[in-house]
């Protein structure tokens, strides 16, 4: 594989894209969904440079011609870098839990280049701000900024905030956290959308289901590749906002099936049972969107289109 001209400043060596960065680091069970493959410090504290590989064989790239990446995985490269930036460069121990608190996306459809054979080299320049550190001067909560480019152009920008719990405080956090409701019971079975009503590629793709009207959250395959890579106690971030685009699209017969901005903010955990219901609003070229679990939100957030 090449490596790109980009330098990281007072640097020598180029960014390279031969080999992915440890598995464990972005919190990634096979290494086929580590995306980032370099990542290092620049001469400005709190800034960095990385490269992240783009496949064109990977789940989300879209079957429909169009060549161009799905917006996830520009979020699943910034989940990757909030969670390996913090735990190789701010101290933060590996057995501490990351909750993500809100993410942000934005692309620019006029600069995005189209897809080639083999993978897109993507190169990646992310700010962290808003570090709060424990007396051992190990990070338990930061915000992070990446502005995505390739090919030397800049199409993309995204953000979020993250915070890091060691196991008591986590444990305490889900406690507060737990949908006060009845007990969980196993999402029904309802009808799935037809692949294509979703703007997916495969049937088991889908994470959504339809019952009396409404779209429950409830994925074809809770064994996915890159939805669950790894066993998890709660609906993962990449889930939920993953069933509010389905969900719009849906809604509005494919017209917004993939948006160029987006917003999500978690509020709470979104328990695997009982199912969780997309709430959808379309205004104009806006979709706003709510995740409820029995009566009470979870997250919420926004999608634009162009």
């Amino acid at each position: 594989m090449s490596t790109s001209t980009v330098r990281v400043v007072g640097k020598s060596e180029p960014l390279s894209w031969s080999h992915t960065v440890e598995r464990e680091l972005v919190h990634r069970t096979s290494v086929a969904e580590v995306l980032l493959t370099d990542v290092r410090p620049t001469g400005t504290p709190h800034v960095f440079l990385a490269a992240a590989s783009w496949p064109r064989a990977h789940v989300t790239f879209p079957r429909d011609g169009s060549q161009r990446h799905s917006p996830l995985i520009l979020v699943e490269t910034l989940r990757q870098l909030g969670l390996y930036i913090p735990l190789r460069f701010y101290a933060v121990p590996q057995v501490f839990r990351a909750v993500l608190t809100d993410l942000h996306f934005h692309l620019s459809p006029a600069d995005e280049l189209p897809a080639h054979a083999g993978a897109t080299e993507i190169t990646c320049s992310a700010r962290v701000s808003a570090v709060r550190r424990v007396p051992d001067e190990s990070a338990i909560g930061l915000r992070l900024n990446v502005t995505f480019a390739a090919c030397g152009v800049a199409f993309g920008q995204g953000g979020g905030g993250v915070r890091f719990l060691d196991g008591a405080r986590f444990t305490a956090l889900r406690a507060r956290s737990a949908v006060a409701a009845a007990p969980a019971r196993p999402p029904e079975a309802g009808y799935r959308p037809p692949a294509a009503q979703l703007t997916v590629n495969h049937p088991q793709d889908a994470v959504l289901t339809l019952d009396q009207g409404e779209l429950l959250i409830s994925p074809a395959d809770p064994l996915h590749p890159f939805f669950f890579d790894h066993p998890t106690d709660h609906v993962p971030g990449m889930v939920l906002l993953e069933a509010a685009r389905q969900a719009a699209s849906y809604r509005s017969r494919g017209r917004l099936s993939r948006p160029f901005s987006g917003r999500l903010k978690a509020t709470r955990f979104t328990e695997l049972a009982p199912p969780a219901r997309v709430l959808c609003t379309r205004r104009g070229s806006t979709c706003a969107f709510r995740i409820l679990q029995d009566g009470t939100e979870t997250a919420h957030g926004i999608f634009g289109y162009t």
